[in-house]
């Protein structure tokens, strides 16, 4: 799975400009940012889905390979699926969200803050509900296959596990980082535009 793939999602908008937007510019570009982000969060929910089909058919013919002994390995199976229905699940509730073509902007203004809140906090908690459960099943894989004769030899090498272990770490650390960033420049800043809009809008006569 490829969590930048969802950097993606904040990285290919313009940065926001917060509460001191123009209202009347913030109305004329809703529609178009509104449709941005709903296809964006689409290819994400897809794509990761996808990932996690593929891993888990690779953690099944491990466990193929392995026979009865690598019944461990149904524990990172439970985990990359329970990630990848946490994705389907998105998906699911997307689809029960979606407003009409012919909802009211307030209406629409209201459902993007909403999700907009949802999306920034799986960001600041990606460790919790993404990084951890892939690591849990890397970690019960390699675990799992070091204690198997070849083909899974090279795996016992203590150094190859022991600098893995140090590149993920590094890498959950960087990601959680760079969303605390992604956050404060992105998501935090398009809140309080809409925010103010929702507020034009309530004013208006």
């Amino acid at each position: 799975m490829n969590w930048n793939d969802y950097e993606e999602v904040w990285k290919r908008q313009r940065l926001p400009v917060g509460a001191d937007a123009d209202p009347a510019d913030l109305r004329r570009t809703f529609e178009s940012r509104h449709r941005k982000l709903a296809a964006t969060l689409l290819v994400r929910d897809l794509a990761e889905a996808g990932a996690g089909v593929f891993v888990s058919g690779a953690i099944v013919f491990l466990w193929w390979k392995t026979g009865r002994q690598g019944w461990p390995l149904g524990l990172a199976l439970a985990l990359i699926l329970g990630v990848t229905g946490f994705f389907i699940r998105e998906r699911v509730h997307a689809r029960r969200r979606r407003l009409p073509p012919g909802a009211p902007l307030l209406t629409k203004v209201e459902a993007d803050i909403a999700e907009l809140h949802h999306q920034r906090r799986l960001l600041l908690k990606v460790r919790t509900w993404y990084l951890a459960p892939i690591f849990a099943s890397m970690v019960d894989v390699g675990a799992t296959l070091r204690f198997h004769s070849p083909p899974w030899g090279a795996l016992r090498d203590p150094w190859i596990e022991l600098l893995f272990l140090a590149f993920y770490i590094l890498l959950c650390w960087l990601v959680a980082a760079a969303n605390r960033r992604e956050v404060r420049r992105r998501l935090d800043p398009r809140i309080a535009e809409l925010e103010k809009l929702r507020a034009d809008l309530l004013a208006a006569p």
